[in-house]
């Protein structure tokens, strides 16, 4: 469905804009790449599910650098949504034995996409979408689907995708050693934190 509607795109005289809701600046490196000559796009930082404020800041530092470093054909915008890891907490309940892909994943997909949409809706964008689907953590069937349900609550085009495909992910970590992006080792909250620190301690 994305590669039909960016054939679209290619015959309209000016641009859409899209919303994009960025997880991190190595994701949205391959991401930025396969949609930047079809969309003005604005990158919407939003991830109150991070943990620590220190990794918080070192993320959106590396995707502010990324955005003004990266050559698109239209320019760039930037936007950092409200960091409140207590909105987090209270939206997606205590994951315990809950592994990264599983129902409180689904739980935080939501919580951002709704905060994407939401605004995107506001300031009058054409389209939303997120670069999380790019990741082969992250389930795209989930993302397109609450997707959908967001674009109809909201009125407002969702961009469908799986970014992963077409070598999305390898492309990712070749752009991130080009623009020498830092790549963390886990998701975000503490309970990937958490689980990342198991594994290799099993390992």
């Amino acid at each position: 469905w994305m590669e039909e509607e960016l054939a679209k795109m290619e015959k309209r005289s000016e641009a859409p804009t899209l919303f994009l809701h960025c997880c991190c600046a190595p994701c949205t490196s391959a991401v930025l790449e396969r949609l930047s000559d079809f969309f003005q796009i604005t990158l919407f930082y939003y991830n109150p599910n991070i943990y620590e404020k220190e990794e918080y800041q070192k993320r959106i530092e590396e995707l502010r650098r990324f955005s003004l470093e990266y050559e698109a054909k239209y320019p760039i915008s930037f936007v950092e949504g409200n960091y409140d890891p207590s909105l987090f907490e209270t939206f997606v309940p205590n994951r315990k034995e809950d592994v990264e892909g599983g129902t409180s994943c689904y739980r935080c997909y939501q919580f951002r996409l709704e905060e994407s949409a939401k605004i995107a809706k506001e300031k009058g964008f054409d389209y939303f979408t997120t670069t999380l689907s790019i990741s082969p953590y992250k389930r795209s069937n989930w993302l397109n689907e609450i997707g959908k349900e967001l674009s109809d609550k909201y009125k407002i085009s969702y961009l469908y995708s799986d970014f992963k495909k077409k070598n999305g992910y390898k492309r990712s970590i070749l752009l991130s050693k080009e623009y020498r992006l830092y790549r963390q080792d886990f998701c975000g909250c503490i309970y990937s934190k958490q689980e990342r620190a198991k594994n290799k301690a099993n390992k």
